[in-house]
């Protein structure tokens, strides 16, 4: 019976070579990303210019995505409600966070058509399937939102009313 080189205690600890070079073609022979110098920071320094770009974020969105301004308006709204409606914790980490999670899928809807537009502003399917999609994770959370406010503060409302 014949034995198998690979299964040698040095074939495992060697390192296999590839049966064939990388082309010019393959995505793993992309060079590396440029120099990034926020990349090497540590710490509070990496927390700072995190912030320092989340900053910038907001200020884009408020002053670029008339969605986000019109989403940041009612958020103004809901959240100090949300935080005085009479009921439980969890109920409000459910009002407070459905209206939050608004304004986030806005931000990343927002970027993401940012990116489509950079690439090309010419009318593309796969542009236009992106922005759609986009779009539909921002109605879904808007739904949610809608959803759990008339769940939790619905029966509230009723109760007041008298009925």
């Amino acid at each position: 019976m014949k034995r198998d080189p690979s299964l040698s205690p040095q074939a495992a600890s060697e390192p296999q070579a590839p049966h064939e070079p990388l082309g010019p073609d393959d995505p793993l022979a992309l060079a590396p990303a440029p120099f990034n110098p926020y990349k090497g920071n540590r710490g509070l320094t990496r927390a700072w210019h995190a912030l320092k770009n989340s900053i910038n974020g907001f200020r884009v969105a408020i002053r670029e995505e008339s969605a986000f301004r019109q989403e940041l308006t009612l958020a103004a709204i809901l959240v100090p409600c949300g935080t005085f409606v009479p009921v439980d914790a969890v109920s409000h980490v459910l009002l407070v966070g459905s209206v939050l999670l608004v304004l986030i899928v806005e931000l990343l809807n927002s970027s993401v058509e940012a990116a489509i537009d950079r690439i090309s502003l010419e009318r593309h399917e796969l542009s236009r399937r992106a922005k759609d999609l986009g779009s539909a994770a921002v109605t879904v959370a808007l739904v949610l939102c809608v959803l759990t406010w008339a769940l939790i503060v619905g029966p509230l409302a009723m109760h007041w009313l008298g009925r």
